[in-house]
């Protein structure tokens, strides 16, 4: 047969089938739509014949169109090619009506839609019976109408289906081996696969029909969907459930029916999970199949393996098949074969069993019947839950939404979570406008945490320790209604043993706290330098036995008592032999042995700590160390930097790539670049436990903290700031080398942990606390700066050669030269041009918030001051004390730093103890003389006032 041929012949194939489509539509369809039911099972049955006759009308459409066009052609050309053959190259198109016709068809075998429109409509379809044998060869007067009207409406369509098939099958045998006839083989393979679906497809609406027939009414009416599909009965193929589970299995496309007596339980394929691998559970002689659902797990047992390879192939395709949406084509082809359905998947589902998510609706990911992966819970009270479960419980990162009961708002807790329970760093906003930022653990708040009142009511600020959602342990207070704040231990929610209140007016006490009353004595420091030892009251008012020591050295000691409108009485002996009062007092130190710095901040430690010991796992990783995220905003980010893609261009600091550079950087100056790096980073560790420490630094010692008696505890604090991260970077490093099957390296320098601390970390993480830090130290060196101060003010009033003179600098050493004269200038009245260089290097002190910096740039001042002496005498000169001093006294005074005494005490508090006894130990030593002798120069004048004046 060749293409001319089989043109000639699927136009004649064509004229009949669509002749046999009109004569049906005209005689079967068109007097079945005329008369519309009245009862409800009629309508909706009807509903589904105006569907099927849409499906008909398009595969009539369609066959008349092809063949108009075909006719057309043949009447106009003598010459064909396979595209004239439109089944081949318009094949999808009619696949596609084809298909949806015979699954609506299916559809309206299965719900007995026949059976209802020849009851009916039987006495009007006496007429019609001679026009159905001419389609039905076997017709009978004894066949019901039902079966004549199957069997019209499906019959010639698969008639016409095998025609094509044969038409294409003789001209595929005459065609050469080439494109065409590959073509034309495809399309025979598509319409057998076609032939194949429309069988099964109604033989699975025959054996789901007879399934309805044979349940009772309260089964079907709850069960019967027209687009259900019985796939298997356990009647047919039999299975038995757990024991007393049930009578009956069905297997559907959609859902796995348990039947029990008159009731049954469904479960929705989309989630069910079949696992084969559960020989353990199963009765000896029997092969199990292991079914998995959201809230229950049961197992079907048969007595041989041949039943349960059945089962278990058409469940999981039943169950891949529901899930792709779509039945495969053939439905039970090669296609599905040996395809399992995903272990993960994407589905929305209500719990309705007793347990912690009753009631809750989730959407998300499921692994083998757990919510598993990310997901949203919602409760019907207006609780709801968004982040990460694992094998059905919340883990990871998740945002909770709870409802407060008496009000119209809720508690959001931003957090990770552990097993079901809060565990980790986490955010929570209340709903009465308080916000939490800390540690959680087992949905309670344990460990380091921030508690602030944003309100305007009574705004407040606790950063500490808790303990089972209590305050509990050293934290700190702030009450910014009082202007106060609270530093020292507490027991569930209150005040108690140690503590130290500063204010806002500069005051400043000791005390000992029992649930927040003050007991026993305590230490009183007050603003004017006037210090009270005894016992005083809540507003300060002294009461009982006490010593009040004045600022101008007098001692008053005895009772003091404060009766009302008579003010403050006391009964005891005034002391006026001390003149001046011992700094031991007025610059006395709080909290040192009451609070040790290894006892502050634990709950911070003790997360990193604990992070170290975990293995340092990526999944954890801002469970422990998040405290350096301060807002929602930070922490969402957050989350979505850790489960990003990041860009070669950016460095990474992903824990495993972290411990691997940790290794490559252990050389002294490579360290100290990688260290200088990552506590710069808030996403490295130790650039996280840095922003921790500097929350927590500031919450004590700024603002109202900033008090001249806290300074050696905020000094001391920094230092071991140093030297935990130190230890924390040392056991980062024997991780990452513990990986790699080494041993750590041992020390050869002989440093120790604390040398090392100092050297190395210190200068690093200083500029974070410089500004609370050195303001505590202007504090307290406040009344020798301002001393110092009044003599640099003195001393500029020198031109330069008076002040040389002054200082008693040697002649000799002068540097003349420098004094350039101008018109109308007098060499004796020149200021500012003497050893101009080292002023100016001097000055560059402030610049730099680094001990070690800042040693180096007096070690230049001296390099400059030798230097210009050396141009002087035209010869390398190395100065002595003697020599020394003046001159460096001489650049001191025209330098004229503010707050050279905070300067040089921080410098010597916290310079590297290795450079103790060197040459930086020598020059800040001539520098602490040159400040001290400025101080002396005028309280000596100050004193030579006071004489002249008494006189």
């Amino acid at each position: 047969m060749c293409t001319a041929e089989a043109t000639a012949s699927l136009l004649q194939v064509e004229e009949t089938f669509s002749a046999c489509l009109a004569r049906i539509d005209a005689l079967i369809l068109k007097p079945l739509l005329q008369a519309e039911p009245s009862d409800q099972k009629g309508k909706e049955n009807f509903k589904l014949l105006l569907l099927l006759n849409d499906r008909f009308q398009a595969l009539w459409n369609l066959t008349e169109e092809n063949y108009r066009i075909l006719k057309q052609k043949c009447s106009t050309s003598e010459s064909f090619c396979i595209q004239d053959i439109y089944t081949v190259w318009k094949g999808d198109l009619f696949l596609s009506l084809y298909i949806q016709y015979f699954v609506t068809f299916a559809n309206y075998v299965v719900v007995h839609g026949f059976e209802h429109a020849t009851k009916s409509k039987s006495e009007a379809w006496k007429h019609h019976k001679t026009v159905l044998k001419q389609f039905l060869t076997d017709f009978t007067s004894e066949t019901s109408m039902s079966l004549a009207l199957y069997t019209v409406l499906h019959k010639p369509i698969r008639d016409h289906i095998e025609q094509y098939i044969q038409l294409l099958t003789k001209l595929n045998e005459v065609l050469k081996e080439g494109s065409e006839k590959d073509v034309v083989t495809s399309a025979i393979k598509e319409y057998v696969k076609l032939e194949s679906f429309i069988s099964q497809v109604l033989d699975e609406a025959c054996f789901t029909k007879s399934l309805w027939k044979s349940l009772g009414y309260k089964f079907t009416d709850m069960l019967c969907v027209p687009e259900r599909r019985l796939l298997e009965d356990s009647k047919n193929l039999p299975i038995s459930a757990s024991t007393n589970r049930s009578d009956r299995i069905l297997l559907f496309d959609d859902v796995l029916v348990l039947i029990q007596g008159n009731s049954f339980q469904s479960f929705d394929l989309k989630l069910v999970w079949v696992d084969e691998n559960c020989r353990e559970k199963s009765a000896p002689g029997l092969y199990g199949l292991r079914i998995i659902t959201p809230e229950e797990t049961f197992f079907l047992s048969a007595k041989d393996p041949q039943m349960k390879a059945v089962w278990q192939w058409k469940l999981n395709q039943a169950v891949r098949q529901a899930l792709n949406g779509k039945r495969d084509f053939p439905l039970w082809g090669k296609t599905g074969e040996g395809t399992e359905p995903p272990s993960c998947r994407f589905f929305t589902y209500v719990f309705r069993l007793e347990g912690k998510f009753k009631s809750a609706s989730y959407e998300g990911e499921w692994h083998w019947g757990k919510p598993h992966g990310k997901g949203t819970l919602k409760w019907r009270d207006g609780r709801n839950h968004v982040g990460d479960f694992k094998e059905g419980l919340e883990h990871g990162f998740g945002i909770c939404l709870v409802p407060r009961r008496s009000e119209d708002r809720y508690d959001c807790y931003k957090c990770h979570w552990y097993e079901g329970k809060m565990r980790g760093y986490g955010i929570c906003e209340y709903g009465n406008d308080m916000v939490y930022k800390g540690y959680f653990k087992n949905n309670v708040r344990q460990g380091f945490g921030i508690l602030e009142n944003v309100s305007a009511d009574h705004p407040f600020k606790y950063t500490g320790q808790w303990e089972n959602d209590k305050k509990n342990g050293y934290g700190v207070w702030e009450d910014k209604d009082r202007g106060e704040r609270y530093i020292g231990t507490w027991l569930d929610d209150h005040k108690h043993g140690q503590g130290i209140v500063v204010t806002q007016s500069g005051v400043c006490y000791q005390r000992t706290f029992h649930a927040d009353k003050m007991v026993g004595s305590g230490i009183l420091l007050l603003e004017d330098d006037s210090v009270y030892e005894g016992n005083f009251t809540e507003d300060l008012t002294f009461v009982g036995k006490g010593k009040l020591s004045f600022a101008n050295g007098f001692i008053l000691e005895g009772t003091f008592t404060n009766k009302s409108g008579q003010g403050l009485q006391t009964h005891g002996i005034l002391n006026t032999s001390n003149e001046q009062l011992d700094d031991r007092i007025t610059k006395a130190q709080l909290g040192l042995e009451e609070f040790p710095v290894e006892k502050r901040w634990k709950g911070i430690y003790d997360q990193f700590l604990e992070f170290i010991h975990s293995g340092c796992k990526e999944e954890t990783e801002e469970s422990f160390t998040g405290f350096h995220i301060q807002t929602s905003k930070e922490l969402r980010k957050s989350q979505e930097y850790l489960f990003c893609q990041r860009g070669t261009e950016d460095v990474s600091w992903k824990i495993e790539d972290i411990l691997e550079e940790l290794v490559q950087h252990q050389g002294l100056e490579s360290l100290q670049n990688y260290l200088e790096k990552a506590l710069k980073s808030s996403l490295h560790p130790l650039g996280k436990l840095l922003k921790a420490l500097t929350i927590a630094f500031q919450a004590t010692y700024s603002g109202i903290g900033a008090n001249r008696h806290l300074l050696t505890m905020a000094q001391e604090e920094v230092k071991y700031y140093a030297k935990k991260i130190w230890e924390f970077y040392q056991g980062l490093l024997h991780l990452a080398l513990e990986q790699k099957g080494q041993l750590p390296a041992k020390c050869v320098d002989g440093d120790t942990s604390d040398q090392k601390a100092c050297s190395v970390v210190l200068p690093l993480i200083l500029p974070c606390f410089y500004p609370e830090l050195f303001m505590l130290y202007m504090l307290y060196h406040e009344r020798e700066d301002d001393l110092y101060c009044q003599g640099i003010v003195d001393l500029s009033l020198f031109p330069d050669i008076k002040l040389l003179e002054f200082l008693d600098v040697q002649k000799h050493l002068w540097p003349l030269k420098d004094l350039t004269l101008t018109t109308n200038q007098r060499r004796s009245l020149i200021k500012d041009k003497c050893f101009l260089s080292a002023t100016e290097c001097l000055q560059k002190l402030i610049t730099t918030v680094d001990p070690r910096e800042k040693l180096v740039i007096l070690q230049k001042t001296y390099e400059e001051i030798e230097s210009t002496v050396s141009r002087v005498v035209e010869k390398d000169y190395k100065l002595p004390m003697d020599d020394l001093l003046p001159l460096l006294m001489y650049v001191v005074s025209r330098a004229k730093i503010q707050h050279l005494g905070a300067e040089i005490h921080l410098i010597r508090d916290l310079m590297d103890p290795t450079n103790q006894g060197g040459l930086y130990d020598f020059l800040l030593t001539a520098l602490e003389s040159c400040y001290e002798h400025i101080q002396r120069m005028r309280l000596h004048q100050r004193e030579n006032c006071q004489v002249t004046h008494s006189s």
